[in-house]
């Protein structure tokens, strides 16, 4: 989509024209044809409504349309960018190709907000699709803000680096596990990061036994596809003077497929399993919205890629595998593959990196769907102040979460008669003794938190922004964390 910004408020050579309503009260003079046909369509200002018409105006039909986002007591930002999500759902396949954006009496970061609404709610993954008919293509492809204020094309720079972030998330969670695995994931980021200044560190498979990752080789044994550990690494804290200050650590799941292995998943719906690596796309779209936007922090993201297969040589229930930490972990069902992927990953993110705080991010449990639908992800943590950070963070962008409890009742569950624990418990509360697994490799004194986001990351639905499919869940929450935890002084956090 071409973003290009005018300072002058001339319509006269667009054929479609869009306009922002806050409230019930519409533009002052527009026409009487445009006023009924709000009325008729109970147009109220409301975000994310929508009305249109036509008109002639010096000799030219042309399209209006008034875009709602809300009134003073609605959060302002998350119904701009609804307002400019109603844009894009009407006029994506519409035929037409540019529209302009009258601004006057927004900000620059309100019209950042409509943008990133409207390029986010635009955003389609045709790449398979080669015989679609012309009025199923997307055909819009520029947008013209007019009358742009001061500080407006700078203000989407920054946001554009965000939205940038949530789509190449979306389009690792979109492609198909013969297209996304591993060694492709890894790839992937190489050609999207080029460019950036993010270090790169990747370990294959060899490295990983070497450093005894015996949980995490265990998923990847039945799978002709090697796995990878992919760290990105952004050290932008040297702009404060603090490049050896201890990063923030974000660690994302990466099943690029997951069959459920020798403890195999039923065969309806298990194509949605290309979309296991989640939380490893969230992690590598936020780093790349933080690269983007050099923000002031030093980061890195780590994603945990393996493929679970149930071929011959996969583990099988009852193995017992030995993780980087040294503790042993009795194989109950390779079904609950992630946290084995997570917990190699984490023991090597505090060996490597010596991080401040560790958040990981994983489509983890089906039980966490049974809990919250699609409208929440689950949070568990073993810090309070980390736990708020990110409830505040989860709020203020739109990717929410709900914390759960963890305790040693819930940590018994999981002790294994023959190992030193087993990889789930009982049926009851599988998300928090799957978050329970998790901790257990979390050192003393590292504040860490967990985000089981198996509802979040696919829509089967359209939503605020986003149409149906990948939703680019965590990249926000991700961002919104760096520039409030780490970008920001913890005695001036807005969060506390």
């Amino acid at each position: 989509m071409q973003i290009h910004f005018r300072p002058d408020a001339d319509p006269a050579s667009h054929r479609l024209l869009a306009g922002i309503v806050e409230g019930e009260r519409l533009p002052d003079g527009i026409e009487p044809v445009l006023a009924e046909a709000a009325r008729a369509a109970r147009f109220a200002g409301k975000a994310g409504q929508l009305s249109e018409g036509f008109v002639e105006r010096e000799g030219r039909v042309v399209r209006v349309a008034l875009a709602g986002a809300g009134g003073p007591a609605e959060e302002r930002e998350a119904s701009l960018e609804r307002a400019g999500a109603a844009l894009a759902a009407r006029f994506a396949t519409s035929g037409e190709e540019q529209l302009a954006l009258m601004a006057e009496g927004l900000s620059g970061e309100d019209i950042a907000a409509v943008l990133s609404g409207l390029v986010l709610r635009a955003w389609r993954y045709d790449v398979h699709r080669t015989r679609l008919k012309d009025e199923q293509k997307v055909s819009l492809n520029q947008i013209t803000v007019l009358a742009a204020p001061e500080g407006a094309e700078a203000a989407w720079d920054e946001a554009r680096a965000l939205v940038e972030g949530v789509l190449f998330a979306r389009e690792l969670v979109a492609e198909p596990a013969n297209i996304i695995y591993p060694e492709s994931f890894v790839e992937r980021c190489r050609e999207r990061f080029d460019g950036t200044g993010v270090e790169f560190t990747v370990l294959g498979e060899a490295e990983m036994r070497e450093l005894g990752m015996g949980a995490l080789l265990g998923v990847s044994q039945g799978s002709v596809r090697e796995a990878q550990i992919l760290a990105i690494r952004w050290n932008g804290g040297a702009g404060n003077g603090s490049d050896d200050t201890a990063p923030l650590c974000f660690v994302g799941k990466g099943v690029t497929f997951d069959t459920g292995g020798i403890s195999i998943k039923p065969a309806a719906g298990m194509e949605d399993m290309k979309w296991d690596m989640g939380g490893a796309a969230a992690v590598a779209g936020a780093m790349l919205a933080i690269a983007g936007r050099e923000a002031k922090a030093n980061v890195v993201g780590i994603c945990g890629l393996v493929e679970n297969m149930p071929d011959a040589a996969a583990q099988r229930p009852g193995d017992i595998v030995t993780s980087m930490s040294g503790q042993t972990i009795e194989v109950i069902n390779t079904d609950a593959e992630g946290r084995l992927v997570l917990c190699d990953a984490i023991s090597w993110a505090q060996r490597e990196f010596k991080p401040s705080a560790i958040v990981d991010l994983a489509t983890l449990t089906g039980a966490m769907i049974i809990a919250l639908g699609t409208e929440h992800g689950g949070l568990f943590a073993n810090d309070d102040a980390l736990a708020n950070d990110l409830l505040a963070a989860g709020q203020a962008t739109g990717d929410r979460l709900w914390r759960f409890p963890l305790g040693p009742a819930y940590d018994k569950l999981i002790d294994s008669p023959i190992a030193d624990m087993k990889n789930v418990g009982p049926r009851g509360g599988g998300s928090i003794t799957a978050a329970q697994f998790i901790q257990r490799f979390v050192e003393d004194g590292t504040p860490w938190a967990h985000c089981d986001i198996a509802g979040m990351v696919w829509a089967d639905k359209p939503g605020a922004t986003w149409d149906k499919g990948a939703t680019g869940y965590g990249v926000r929450l991700i961002d919104r964390l760096v520039r409030e935890r780490a970008e920001k002084s913890p005695q001036n956090s807005a969060f506390r």
